[in-house]
């Protein structure tokens, strides 16, 4: 060190105090999980179903198939059985398409039967939890399906039913658990 570089050092020690000697170490900032913060939305509303209002359809397999106005939250949904009709025999879980915006279910219904499948049932009274909600959690609003089906030749393939049901091949409702998938790789 030269000498103005000490002096230096030695004056400002003796302006600023003996702290001025202790450099304190620099506090890192606090982590804090990432939050989300979605603006506000109106509910999301059904567009289109498969089997459409009063729709009349053939027995056997059938792809239920309904579309919401906005993106939607894979985890949320409930449906079930409307009173005065029947609901129809599915699969516990739907699936959400690529779009974000289309579940199907996959379902068997017999002929003669009317059926009436309420979404997000419990805004209507009907037993269930949870619900159709949109990416920021608003719930959908409720609607009931009101479809019959007739005596006729019975779908009896899954891919007969997708064609009915106006779906891509690789939009099949029914898709591996990836639990079990990893489990069964090892």
């Amino acid at each position: 060190m030269t000498r103005t570089g000490l002096a230096l050092t030695l004056a400002a020690a003796a302006v600023c105090g003996p702290a001025a000697a202790q450099v304190k170490p620099r506090e890192e900032p606090t982590a804090v999980s990432p939050v989300t913060v979605m603006p506000p939305t109106a509910p999301p509303r059904v567009v289109a179903t498969y089997p459409a209002e009063g729709q009349a359809i053939a027995p056997g397999v059938l792809v239920l198939k309904v579309a919401f106005d906005q993106k939607m939250d894979p985890r949320g949904f409930n449906y079930g059985a409307a009173p005065d009709g029947d609901q129809p025999d599915c699969v516990k879980t739907p699936r959400l398409l690529k779009d974000d915006r289309t579940f199907v279910l996959l379902c068997r219904v017999t002929s003669g039967k009317t059926f009436k499948v309420a979404f997000n049932a419990q805004r209507l009274g009907v037993e269930g939890r949870g619900g159709f909600a949109n990416q920021a959690e608003n719930p959908a609003e409720a609607l009931v399906l009101t479809f019959q089906v007739v005596r006729g030749d019975p779908v009896t393939t899954v891919s007969r039913a997708m064609a009915a049901a106006g779906l891509k091949d690789d939009e099949i409702p029914i898709q591996d658990d990836p639990s079990l998938t990893a489990t069964a790789a090892n």
